[in-house]
């Protein structure tokens, strides 16, 4: 396969600092990545004026500026150390896992026993503190997991980002027979990790979200009703710099007496109820920079989103 000259730079320059930051020490490394943060965020002034934006329309426009920009300076270093953990992934073991986030463990036994019972789970997992940590977590602690990711337009960087979160998960690629290898997935006792809080562009779920209505895919929901597995909020928390609070919430099941659109809503609700609450108590943990702004409205005109079976 040939690649571009651009893709072939891209992916030479990601590798070059991957292997710089693989080689520091871990510290080192948060360090380098709080400084490109702080150039983004108080020279570049990355996406500042949009974020800001977005944490008054939560919270209100009386919200002290000084509280706006300490949440959004947080929320992008986070993301920078999120970064760091990545490309240090394979280096990510039980032993690290039980260093950094010591609660995990306290939390684990139910999750593999909820999985133990019901032959498998959906785990969702909001963008709060290192969400990839929580996938890595469980698979050093033995569950097997997968996670569902749509295709980086540079094969070569895709590629690499795959190999990356492998690390601690299967990874399936978004495509025509991914439902069905879902279920068989989910059936055959693995967990799937999935991203709750996520704007979908055609119309689907309209759910209460940060006190506005957020339109989200039925997916979460979907996949464990058809699989009658439970679906488990976890919450991650970044604590300073590389220490990591970790909550397993209690768990939704299925509900048969209800229709599947029903039951859908309100699995989805319920989640996104636990992530409204654990943002409103740490807004600095959540990613507000995503490009997908999750209260954006949906086009009208939009196409309905295709149904899950």
């Amino acid at each position: 396969m040939r690649y571009r000259i651009q893709h072939l730079i891209e992916y030479g320059a990601l590798r070059g600092v991957a292997g710089l930051l693989a080689v520091l020490p871990y510290r080192a490394a948060l360090a380098v990545a709080w400084g490109v943060a702080a150039l983004a965020f108080h020279l570049f002034r990355f996406r500042r004026r949009e974020t800001a934006r977005r944490i008054r329309e939560v919270f209100g426009a009386a919200t002290p500026a000084r509280s706006v920009r300490r949440i959004a300076w947080l929320s992008l270093r986070n993301m920078a150390f999120n970064v760091v953990e990545m490309m240090r992934a394979p280096r990510i073991d039980r032993a690290w896992i039980d260093r950094h986030i010591p609660a995990f463990r306290d939390h684990i036994g139910a999750v593999q026993a909820l999985i133990a019972e019901h032959g498998g789970a959906v785990i969702a997992v909001p963008h709060m503190g290192n969400w990839d940590l929580a996938g890595w977590a469980c698979h050093r602690y033995g569950i097997r997991m997968f996670s569902i990711a749509g295709k980086q337009k540079n094969p070569l960087v895709n590629a690499w980002i795959n190999r990356q979160r492998e690390s601690g998960m299967t990874i399936l690629e978004r495509g025509g027979g991914t439902l069905k290898q879902i279920i068989r997935l989910l059936r055959g006792g693995n967990a799937l990790a999935i991203l709750p809080d996520v704007r979908v562009y055609t119309p689907d779920l309209k759910v209460p979200f940060l006190g506005a209505t957020a339109n989200v895919g039925r997916g979460m929901a979907m996949f464990a009703i058809t699989a009658r597995v439970p679906v488990i909020p976890a919450i991650l928390r970044r604590e300073g710099w590389g220490h990591h609070g970790f909550d397993h919430l209690p768990a939704i099941f299925p509900d048969p007496a209800l229709s599947k659109e029903e039951d859908a809503r309100r699995i989805t609700q319920a989640v996104l109820a636990s992530v409204d609450a654990a943002i409103r108590q740490a807004p600095e943990q959540w990613f507000w920079y995503n490009k997908r702004w999750v209260l954006t409205p949906v086009r009208d005109d939009a196409p309905a989103a295709q149904p899950v079976p």
